[in-house]
């Protein structure tokens, strides 16, 4: 069995391997059981990780997103199985981009609708806008025409706007990491009536007094962001700007589902406890255990968990949002089945397992992130101090 000890002597050791700094934080029952903090959050300042210190999330954004609609699910303000024309009309006419043996490519009429379910599980056939395929150029194209229309916008007009964009194939049939959770964000904005961060805020970050998390700048906040490092080939560490800072400032209207929050390791840790022990903590309730069962359940068929899995996921299905570990085997895993969480690209990781009452986050801000390395040895020293 391992001890909490071995685990700071793992971040340690990450750092004396070179990276800038991490943090990390372990609780059960709402109790945290290991909090340590690593390195520096800026190394040319020898400012020093702490409680206190700022991460980009990135997709870990995607986690909170996908709880805070299925919070508006479980009001019946829409089900899973409902078209999103429904809500969003731009999406009644969806248009697939077929690839011929030649290669050439040419559109059909999709002939099933885009559902809601396929927003959650990444199966739109929507890629981010960065690629080569028809559909990132034309969803690069598109951001570029609202970007020349209106400057800000929010991301209820872009999301109605990607409508036009053929996809990749029929919804529903296959997993592509992507677009998926943006449509999600919208489609908070339309049914609640609110912004997505102030949805986030009321429901989510302020019940749990999530005080440093959320998608702008404010207080101190921006002081105490970690930097963002790449890694260069010689081993040296380059202090980068931090990919879409500028959706951070005061005065930006994007408020995006796949990315976009801030948060501190205890923060997070805060919410991933409330996943973790049926939807509440500190005697809040956020949302149904019932509903996070469903959250994290696999909703993948075969041929998409193909397109899903990678050395990194093995062992893992796809839920609304989150993997979800099937099998503890296939994963190299100490955890439980029906652990489940997500990752952000630069380096931010939580696991939550409700069958324990037990989660985990950890966090750095590096590129490449080394999320294999890192992640899978920081979850399985967490997993074996537990009685």
């Amino acid at each position: 069995m391992s001890k909490f000890e071995d685990m700071s002597a793992l971040l340690e050791q990450f750092v004396k391997d070179g990276l800038p700094g991490c943090g990390c934080a372990v609780a059960k029952d709402g109790k945290i059981l290991y909090e340590g903090y690593f390195g520096y959050a800026d190394l040319e300042e020898k400012r020093p990780i702490t409680e206190g210190t700022v991460y980009r999330l990135y997709s870990l954004t995607k986690v909170v997103i996908c709880t805070a609609a299925m919070i508006l699910f479980e009001r019946g303000k829409f089900l899973l199985n409902e078209p999103i024309y429904e809500y969003i009309p731009e999406y009644r006419d969806t248009h697939v981009a077929i690839t011929e043996p030649n290669g050439n490519i040419h559109i059909e009429k999709a002939k099933n609708p885009m559902l809601i379910k396929h927003a959650f599980c990444m199966s739109v056939g929507l890629p981010y806008h960065f690629g080569d395929s028809l559909s990132a150029q034309q969803m690069r194209k598109v951001k570029d025409e609202l970007t020349e229309k209106y400057g800000k916008y929010d991301i209820v007009t872009e999301v109605k706007a990607m409508g036009s964009v053929p996809v990749q194939f029929e919804p529903g049939t296959h997993w592509l990491y992507g677009y998926g959770h943006d449509i999600v964000a919208a489609l908070i904005q339309i049914i609640s009536g609110k912004t997505v961060g102030q949805f986030l805020q009321d429901e989510i970050f302020g019940p749990l007094d999530m005080k440093d998390t959320g998608y702008r700048y404010h207080g101190d906040i921006e002081s105490r962001m970690v930097s963002f490092y790449r890694k260069n080939d010689k081993g040296e560490m380059i202090k980068i700007p931090g990919f879409e800072d500028r959706f951070h400032q005061p005065d930006a209207v994007y408020e995006a589902g796949g990315f976009g929050l801030y948060s501190t390791v205890r923060d997070y840790l805060k919410f991933s406890q409330m996943l973790g022990n049926n939807g509440v903590y500190n005697g809040k309730r956020i949302i149904g255990r019932k509903t996070i069962d469903l959250i994290r359940t696999n909703h993948l068929d075969e041929v998409q968990l193909k397109d899903f899995r990678n050395s990194y996921l093995a062992g893992y299905g796809y839920g609304l949002g989150v993997r979800t570990l099937m099998s503890t085997s296939d994963g190299h895993f100490n955890g439980s089945i029906g652990e489940f969480g997500w990752t952000g690209v630069a380096g931010t990781y939580v696991s939550i397992d409700p069958k324990e009452g037990f989660s985990l986050v950890y966090m750095h801000q590096m590129d490449p992130n080394m999320e294999e390395y890192h992640h899978h040895r920081v979850r399985a020293v967490a997993n074996g101090c537990l009685d």
